[in-house]
């Protein structure tokens, strides 16, 4: 009997040192002064590689004008008239913008390095082509990026141990990554429960991908979900119907693609609450970017946005401003005057002005989950009103 006690007494003792431990780690990991930002994903997050990607010949809409127009004031390969959420982000914590990596050998990445690439999608292509869905020719997919950044480390860093310095210190955005998996299939009229089955690929490419970051020392994750594609005005035209029933009455999207944006979403949450469980010293947060968006649409003029929010700024024709396969950036399609006051920028990214106000959610809250803690930041970070500007 009192061999048995001892050993439930080892136990509970030794369930108590591991408890304190992985509290006493979490601690230190959730509360961070980020040295760098380290991203993928594709245009949402895009700071340049694909210009960077892409021949004289075949450059992107983003290498022209009206892109950048607004903050940069000439095109970036930003996929908006100025800067992205990653932008927003680098300017509350005191970093410069994340420098895009392809095509910059001799760039200087001690505060950041971005490998998102306009078009790239989670899953490899050849996955998708199993499926009959066509992909890009050059793509970057999640995997490649990954591969690209470890192949990169000892330029990047140097020694084994300032790289695991560099990662440990750097917040790690994970996208907006997967809505390509989703969209091209989508462009060509694939059926929900088609795409649906993608949905779970690109979960695991994407939780996958975070094990392996976190096996090189990774600590804080930004993993953001989708956007509501209903609201996006490529689908809005594509599926543009007469059954009033189709769409929300409070907003004008497609009930349908929301939800399944939601599914997306609900999934990949599930599976990082999963990876909180198996990581508890690590912090990984879900970037709520479909309800960020959302409320611009539902309550645009409290936002300082026209009252009419669906239409996009840089369009032409149709009953959203926009023609499937014209695209803004070509001669002969229009501007609008101010896209301060506009959500949509080309019909399927946004505004300088929506993506300030979907970050101020994500760091300043409600849409980050858990919330980031900014307690570490120097005041002078902290003071910054870098979101108002």
């Amino acid at each position: 009997m009192a061999s048995l006690d001892s050993h439930v007494l080892m136990k509970i003792v030794s369930f108590f040192l591991y408890t304190l431990l992985v509290t006493s780690v979490s601690s230190e990991t959730k509360c961070l002064n980020f040295q760098s930002i380290i991203s993928f994903g594709d245009s949402i997050t895009d700071t340049g590689n694909l210009i960077a990607l892409s021949t004289p010949n075949e450059l992107p809409e983003s290498a022209f004008l009206p892109y950048g127009e607004t903050f940069f004031h000439h095109p970036t390969g930003r996929y908006s008239d100025g800067r992205l959420i990653i932008d927003f982000i680098a300017e509350v914590l005191g970093l410069p913008h994340v420098p895009p990596f392809y095509g910059s050998k001799n760039g200087n990445f001690e505060k950041g390095v971005n490998f998102a690439v306009g078009g790239a999608t989670a899953l490899e292509c050849s996955v998708l082509e199993e499926r009959g869905i066509s992909c890009p020719p050059k793509n970057k997919s999640l995997g490649v990026q990954l591969t690209n950044f470890k192949e990169s480390l000892r330029s990047l860093c140097g020694s084994p141990s300032d790289c695991i310095d560099m990662i440990g210190n750097a917040l790690i955005l994970i996208g907006e990554i997967g809505g390509n998996d989703y969209n091209y299939p989508f462009f060509g009229h694939k059926n929900i429960e088609e795409v649906k089955e993608l949905v779970p690929l690109v979960i695991s490419t994407i939780s996958s991908t975070i094990t392996e970051l976190v096996d090189m020392g990774g600590k804080t994750f930004l993993v953001p979900g989708d956007f509501p594609l209903g609201c996006s005005v490529i689908y809005l035209t594509l599926y543009q119907t007469s059954n009033k029933e189709a769409y929300d009455p409070q907003t004008g999207c497609l009930t349908w693609l929301n939800e399944f944006s939601e599914y997306h979403n609900e999934q990949l949450q599930a599976e990082l609450n999963r990876l909180r469980k198996l990581y508890p010293y690590v912090n990984i947060i879900y970037g709520d970017y479909y309800n960020a968006l959302l409320r611009l649409i539902q309550e645009p003029a409290k936002f300082g946005l026209m009252n009419n929010p669906l239409p996009v700024c840089c369009g032409l024709g149709g009953r959203y401003n926009y023609t499937f396969g014209v695209k803004c950036g070509l001669k002969g399609v229009e501007c609008c005057n101010d896209p301060s006051k506009y959500v949509n920028w080309d019909g399927i990214h946004m505004t300088e002005a929506a993506y300030k106000w979907i970050a101020e959610g994500l760091l300043k809250g409600p849409y980050a989950t858990p919330p980031f803690d900014w307690s570490c930041l120097s005041s002078e970070i902290k003071d910054k009103e870098s979101l108002d500007t």
